[in-house]
């Protein structure tokens, strides 16, 4: 009775409103779990094995992070997501940019708290020294940097194809004609993440997600000072590369599978749209309405 009483009072009336308080929060928890991951892997010194944790960590992390927000927004919490269903005419402009500044938003403060956290252990580890690249460099904990033997045009192919591959698992997965239940698609969905990183992850750290890079970046301008975006003019890269891909991505589902999906008349379940569930690829009910995740 205390909750309902409670929710009667601060429930927000607005549905885009409630979209982006989710989409914010999303990203939030996607960033603070995921970048408490890799702090806990680069701050102990591993072994290149060790990457395990990472990928899992990111996986629980996005998994959790469309969870939360899936009935609500439909989870994207990565613009590049954003994007693929905006070329499917399932999220209106006004929505995309909108999303995208508070995906942005959530990055960044996921990123603070998590530095926050971790400070102590950072300041340890580096002497109180905060740089870019070298031994004791800490600023890979919150966004990505090319492996010395990246160009960034290597870089940019990296994160084109791995979002790609990502994002073709997406729309498998929210494409109502594969009758995936709702809460399963969160599940899905952090696994598919999670094969993109063993796969993908050993160039440049596998970000797949514009606000998951850049939110952080922009935060660790005020700690790291400004080489976080000068260094190889990397900044662009992990940016520019996932909405490409995840368009290609999106896509290439669509032409080479999505489009051939015989529907299962049989079916009685149906994924709700809009506010509700995670919304289908496809279907004449849905006009604006955000559909599933991430990134």
């Amino acid at each position: 009775m205390v909750l309902d009483h409670i929710r009667a009072k601060v429930h927000v009336k607005n549905d885009l409103v409630r979209a982006l308080l989710a989409e914010f929060t999303g990203t939030f928890l996607l960033l603070l779990i995921g970048n408490s991951a890799v702090a806990q892997h680069v701050l102990k010194r591993p072994q290149p094995a060790d990457m395990v944790n990472v990928y899992i960590g990111f996986a629980l992390a996005i998994l959790f992070g469309v969870a939360v927000s899936a009935k609500i927004s439909g989870g994207h919490i990565n613009p590049a997501v954003s994007l693929m269903f905006l070329t499917f005419k399932q999220l209106s402009p006004l929505r995309f940019v909108l999303y995208t500044i508070v995906q942005t938003l959530g990055a960044f403060f996921g990123a603070l708290v998590s530095y926050a956290v971790y400070c102590d252990a950072i300041n340890h580890f580096d002497g109180g020294n905060h740089t870019v690249v070298g031994p004791r460099a800490t600023a890979g904990i919150f966004a990505s940097y090319p492996s010395l033997h990246l160009s960034n045009f290597n870089g940019l192919l990296d994160q084109i194809v791995g979002t790609a591959v990502f994002c073709f698992l997406i729309a498998h997965v929210t494409d109502k004609r594969n009758s995936y239940a709702s809460w399963l698609q969160p599940v899905l969905v952090g696994t598919a993440f999670l094969g993109v990183g063993v796969a993908f992850g050993y160039n440049a750290g596998f970000p797949m997600n514009p606000a998951r890079d850049f939110g952080p970046r922009l935060f660790t301008l005020f700690v790291y000072g400004g080489e976080v975006f000068s260094h190889k003019n990397w900044f662009w890269v992990p940016v520019l590369g996932p909405f490409i891909g995840a368009v290609l991505g999106g896509w290439l589902y669509q032409f080479l599978i999505g489009f051939h999906t015989p529907q299962d008349v049989e079916e009685k379940y149906v994924v709700l749209t809009g506010n509700q569930e995670l919304k289908p690829l496809t279907g004449k009910e849905v006009v604006e309405a955000e559909p599933l995740v991430v990134s």
